[in-house]
């Protein structure tokens, strides 16, 4: 590496430190924040990689080929389907959480925009799908779902980084939960079928038992893992592995 690359690199990488700090300080769901560090992470290396891996199926193949959205999307309408099927289920949970519909989109003018358009879009589509609630837990299990279902792209696993890290140091009493969701997302998104490219505005009215069975979808695992994931925090050792102020001296460091 000449001097001029180690130069770029160094770069490259003290804007990734400030960028996953930024995220890391930011409340959750600053999609902004988030957009920006995706920018920095995504190298052309790791973008041929990822659509060489969503290509692998002919839904993705198409998805990718006509750079397709969802189009327009009526809640009202949706709200009125029956309360089993997916696209009632879709338009509860967006009007719960005060959510808007995602805009009717241009064609992409390249694959990066596209993929980050469309994992904006379908997102909360996922959740409905894979049953992850909106809490800190399920938004963790929707994020791991992803990761397993797309190649490991950098920033797939840089956003569970950023979520570590914050656990770490402003929400450790949510370790537990947050690993089991970690867990649980992982499993399911690995054993389900690839969801990348499935046109979803084609499967509003399908009952959602069905898309899940259709995609190999269950959110409960074995007894067995179910028991060890549920286990009571307070079977944990009674004493905590850093006392109050040596944790506050660790955040002081990294702050």
């Amino acid at each position: 590496m000449n001097f001029i690359s180690f130069l770029k690199h160094q770069l490259k990488t003290l804007i990734i430190g400030y960028r996953f700090m930024q995220v890391v300080e930011a409340p959750y769901g600053a999609f902004s924040k988030i957009g920006k560090y995706a920018d920095v992470l995504m190298d052309q290396q790791g973008m041929q990689l990822l659509i060489e891996h969503l290509s692998c199926t002919s839904e993705g193949k198409q998805a990718l080929a006509e750079r397709r959205y969802l189009g327009k999307v009526d809640l009202d309408a949706l709200y009125q389907l029956p309360p089993n099927t997916l696209g009632h289920l879709y338009a509860a949970h967006m009007k719960q959480n005060g959510l808007v519909p995602p805009p009717v989109r241009e064609p992409a003018p390249n694959d990066y925009v596209y993929l980050f358009n469309y994992i904006s879009e379908t997102h909360d589509i996922w959740h409905i799908v894979t049953g992850s609630d909106t809490t800190k837990a399920g938004e963790l299990q929707i994020e791991t779902f992803s990761l397993a279902q797309f190649y490991p792209a950098r920033f797939w696993i840089a956003l569970l980084a950023k979520n570590f890290l914050k656990t770490a140091l402003f929400e450790i009493e949510l370790c537990e939960e947050l690993m089991a969701a970690v867990v649980r997302g992982w499993i399911m998104g690995r054993r389900a079928k690839p969801l990348f490219g499935i046109p979803w505005q084609e499967h509003w009215e399908t009952p959602i038992d069905q898309i899940r069975a259709e995609l190999n979808i269950d959110s409960v695992l074995s007894a067995d893992m179910e028991a060890v994931l549920t286990k009571s925090a307070t079977n944990a050792p009674a004493s905590s592995a850093f006392e109050a102020n040596d944790s506050l001296s660790v955040v002081t460091l990294v702050s």
